[in-house]
């Protein structure tokens, strides 16, 4: 058992490591040399955050999803967004029963383990904001009752960011209901002639099993959160949000909830890399998906042609690395 106190921690932490590669190594049956962006991805899980994939279509996200799904043991669940989509068709709705002469709640697709919202920008922003409360408060309130969702309890969402027809941006506030925003990639030659080599015959993802389950998750998240994080760790952290507050070419910067995201998604690289305690490595790892979506820009950085990771990276080479950690002291 890892010890913690104010000034570290002694002892390594192994079970993140098995953990983490029983589910990246179950993964990469599906998909194929995309261990960086599962390795962030549940972190965000372990941290116990929501994640959107932004990527062009046919890149692997709806896969990504319904592989951690599967090897996380969570009950999986797919909601098509589309213009049409009803906040009622995500939470569920009450119907009259004539019988007892009262109102029975259904519940909707979102009581769930893991549930994707694909291409959640086509759908209305009445039907996004149905999302906030659950990815919020881990609650759904229908009718004035309130009801509480299962833990653990996940949202994975999907969006196109080079079609715009028909879509609704997703709004700074929903953005920030996401720990991460990830991009999946297009994969290398080698690594495309693999995929199409194991996919000739039955999708893998068919057959995939779990090798973990909802209980064991929640006791690894619980264990992340003990994760130990020093205060000149703390202090890098929040002087990354503040930076990008202060950058000349940003008008709505990282808030609080960023730099909380910042320390969990940390937490979880700290503790699926087998230590008991965070480093500035691990807070740069987690900073690329967890700050650019929360920016909004000024004109003249779309006009220079840069976007919000370009702004990470620059915060990340200006603001002052910790030299100690506080980690290894007696």
């Amino acid at each position: 058992m890892t010890t913690m106190t104010e000034q570290g921690v002694t002892g390594p932490h192994p079970r993140g490591q098995v953990f983490g590669q029983r589910v990246l190594d179950n993964v990469a049956q599906v998909l194929v040399g995309k261990e960086a962006v599962t390795r962030l991805a549940l972190a965000g899980i372990l941290a116990g955050g929501h994640v959107l994939l932004e990527d062009a279509p046919g890149t692997g996200k709806t896969m990504l999803a319904r592989a951690l799904a599967a090897s996380l043991g969570l009950k999986f669940t797919r909601v098509q967004f589309t213009p049409d989509l009803l906040p009622s068709d995500v939470t569920g709705v009450s119907i009259y029963r004539p019988g007892p002469a009262s109102f029975e709640f259904m519940p909707g697709p979102i009581f769930t383990g893991l549930l994707l919202a694909d291409e959640i920008n086509r759908a209305t922003p009445k039907t996004q904001s149905a999302l906030l409360e659950a990815m919020g408060e881990g609650q759904v309130t229908e009718s004035g009752v309130t009801h509480r969702l299962a833990r653990p309890f996940v949202v994975i969402a999907t969006q196109n960011p080079v079609e715009h027809e028909g879509t609704y941006r997703l709004p700074e506030a929903q953005l920030d209901r996401f720990l991460l925003k990830l991009s999946v990639g297009y994969p290398t030659l080698e690594d495309e002639v693999e995929m199409l080599g194991r996919l000739q015959g039955q999708h893998p993802i068919e057959s995939l099993g779990a090798v973990t389950g909802p209980e064991e998750l929640l006791a690894a998240q619980r264990d992340v959160r003990g994760v130990f994080v020093a205060a000149d760790t703390r202090r890098y952290m929040a002087s990354l949000s503040a930076a990008t507050r202060e950058h000349p070419m940003v008008t709505l910067g990282g808030g609080p909830r960023a730099s909380l995201a910042l320390q969990g998604a940390a937490q979880a690289l700290a503790w699926l890399g087998g230590r008991p305690f965070v480093t500035p490595d691990d807070v740069q790892q987690a900073a690329a998906g967890v700050l650019p979506h929360r920016l909004s820009l000024k004109i003249e950085a779309r006009l220079q042609g840069l976007n919000g990771e370009g702004v990470v990276q620059e915060v990340l080479t200006r603001v002052p690395v910790p030299v100690e950690t506080g980690a290894a002291r007696p």
